[in-house]
């Protein structure tokens, strides 16, 4: 009876490693190609985990007490991770949700009892959609208006340590053991940065020689752009390298050591591979995360070498976008 668990809370994290050995033939990979399968966790993404670590160090300190409300900015994964745990543990939750996101993303979190506000359900966001103004500050703003007037909790994903602090503390850690620190890579792409920010903190301590590699999407993969529209975009991600405004974690360009931009196409293509060949099904941040890896895999120097791939989630929450509906 020891086994049995008795919260959600106990399913985050220790998610396993797997080998590609199909795709690796497939693309004449030098070397080890392993993807950190995030969709093991509770919600089925690595946003379980910044939200744990966000949400356990708010009741530690005091800003969130029993019955309290959370309130976020989130494109989906964090916006379901935050409602879920909040569920478990007798909080509500309000989402303010970041245009561009899937519609199985939403069902999700108003499954959870979650309220969600769209833009154009807040007057002065809608008038700044309408004229053309809408910018970060102004959203922000808007929570914190909100946060004010409902004495609610604003967790602020894009800037809270314990973000990042949980790939530091949890992520980062579950690699190096399950391969005997046997690393050579770490790829994954960015939305906040935080997973990137903290598995560089954590091998840059444990050891130097441990390339950390961020992906992001091609400018013509990114929203709002012709090519996306017909394409669709790698869902839940933001660019960080030669742009004007980098996520706050991943400021600092030495936080990896090299960038690697992928299409949707591209991500795509690996998706549906994925599928057919190794039986995973993959949202398009991790299948372009892996095509990244396939790249790296491909140098002859790499040979023999490991690469681990964060694949942050599946692909069920992303079946209404354009991505899955390309398959022929």
């Amino acid at each position: 009876m020891s086994n049995i668990h008795h919260s959600i809370t106990e399913l985050i994290g220790h998610t396993p490693l797997l080998e590609l050995h199909n795709f690796e033939k497939n693309h004449n990979a030098k070397a080890h190609i392993l993807a950190k399968l995030e969709y093991f966790n509770a919600t089925g993404s690595v946003k379980d985990r910044a939200a744990l670590s966000m949400i356990e160090e708010a009741e530690r300190t005091g800003k969130l007490k029993p019955g309290g409300e959370i309130v976020d900015l989130t494109s989906g994964n964090t916006g379901i991770a935050l409602a879920a745990i909040a569920a478990a543990r007798g909080y509500k939750v309000t989402i303010f949700f970041e245009s561009g996101g899937s519609r199985e993303r939403v069902q999700v979190i108003k499954s959870y009892g979650a309220q969600l506000f769209d833009y154009e359900d807040i007057p002065e966001l809608k008038k700044a959609l309408e004229d053309g103004t809408i910018s970060d500050d102004i959203v922000i703003g808007a929570i914190k208006k909100y946060t004010e007037e409902h004495d609610a909790f604003f967790i602020n994903q894009c800037e809270n340590e314990y973000n990042p602090l949980a790939h530091y503390n949890t992520t980062g850690p579950e690699i190096w053991e399950d391969t005997d620190g046997n690393v050579d890579f770490v790829v994954s792409m960015a939305g906040t940065g935080g997973t990137l920010n903290g598995l560089s903190k954590y091998f840059r301590e444990k050891n130097p020689n441990v390339k950390i590699v961020g992906v992001q999407a091609t400018p013509d993969s990114r929203f709002f752009t012709p090519l996306s529209k017909e394409h669709g975009v790698i869902d839940g991600v933001a660019p960080f390298a030669n742009v004007d405004a980098p996520p706050s974690f991943l400021t600092d360009s030495s936080i990896y050591d090299e960038y690697i931009e992928v299409s949707t196409l591209q991500a795509t293509g690996v998706a549906h591979e994925l599928a057919e060949h190794e039986g995973l099904f993959l949202g398009t941040s991790g299948a372009a995360g892996i095509y990244a890896a396939s790249i790296i895999a491909a140098r002859p120097e790499n040979e023999g070498k490991n690469i681990v791939v964060i694949a942050a989630d599946n692909g069920f929450k992303y079946l209404s976008t354009k991505v899955y509906a390309l398959k022929k």
